[in-house]
């Protein structure tokens, strides 16, 4: 691989949300070690590009939505891999193209779109549809599955003082980081997952078929998704606005925002005690808050 990740700057930034927080809280600052590929993308396609270059495929296909953050870490990686990549995207082709497909085709990637309701068919059965040219590999959305699970177990081994923590808390979408994060875990800990998708859970299942024996246990919170996948309405915005004010951590709409809105209210609910000590992992994504108008965000 090509690619030059800033380990050393995956700092741990201690977190105060509110005056009276007494549990200790510190983010792991995935969303620094690399401009495009940052935060938990790398981890979990980290695995998918070894299996590529180890079978000298030609290139790498994968699948998401217009925002897709995996779609834009997925085309820079494989660029700096030596292999070509494609996409298939949920949705219409537009005039517009979002700011995620324009980095994506500047990277080299392929773009090919698919109307809503093919879509959950075509990911889940890529290689049947024949999409997936020959001596390519296809990877699925958010590099889920074994490999990018295995992939997302390695983001703990740069934590320090590790088994120090009660809990661990990530935000949700595919499970994926959540299973590696329980399969590195201690057997004592707790991994706590926040998810970004409305409706109901369709994931834990998977994500147990994905844990090794003696992983940790884990606990999907499925209350702040404010609406839904990439939903943003004002009091997100107003939250992520307040807590870069306070702590300078910028936050995305689709996870991270989330995830730091739902330990927020967990918090003040009671949910921990005040001797718990508590790993939250910042997984990067923020290049998906170029969809916003300008003002929206303070850090934008």
């Amino acid at each position: 691989m090509k690619i030059s990740l800033s380990n050393e700057l995956a700092v741990m930034q201690p977190v105060v949300l509110f005056d009276s927080q007494i549990a200790r809280l510190d983010l792991l600052r995935l969303d620094l070690i690399h401009p495009v590929v940052s935060g938990n993308k790398w981890f979990k396609l980290i695995e998918w590009l070894d299996i590529a270059s180890q079978g000298k495929k030609d290139g790498i296909i994968t699948a998401g939505g217009a925002y897709s953050n995996h779609v834009v870490a997925t085309a820079y990686a494989a660029r700096s891999a030596g292999l070509k990549s494609a996409a298939i995207i949920r949705g219409e082709a537009s005039a517009l193209e979002s700011h995620s497909l324009r980095d994506a085709r500047s990277y080299g990637m392929a773009i090919q779109f698919t109307d809503r309701s093919g879509y959950t068919s075509i990911k889940n059965n890529a290689t049947e549809s024949g999409l997936v040219p020959d001596n390519w590999l296809f990877v699925p959305e958010g590099g889920a599955g074994p490999e990018g699970v295995k992939g997302a177990a390695a983001i703990l081994d740069l934590v320090p003082g590790l088994s120090d923590y009660t809990h661990i808390c990530c935000a949700m979408g595919t499970g994926t980081m959540l299973a590696g994060l329980s399969n590195a875990a201690q057997p004592y800990q707790q991994v706590i997952g926040i998810s970004s998708l409305k409706g109901e859970d369709t994931l834990s299942e998977k994500i147990k078929t994905w844990q090794k024996p003696g992983a940790a246990a884990f606990q999907v919170f499925r209350d702040f998704h404010f609406g839904g996948y990439a939903k943003h309405p004002q009091p997100l915005l107003n939250f992520m606005n307040g807590l870069y004010l306070r702590t300078k951590i910028p936050t995305d709409i689709v996870y991270t925002g989330k995830l730091m809105f739902g330990i927020w209210k967990l918090l003040e609910n009671g949910f921990f005690k005040d001797s718990d000590r508590i790993l939250a992992i910042h997984s990067g994504g923020l290049q998906g808050n170029r969809s916003l108008n300008m003002g929206q965000l303070v850090f934008l």
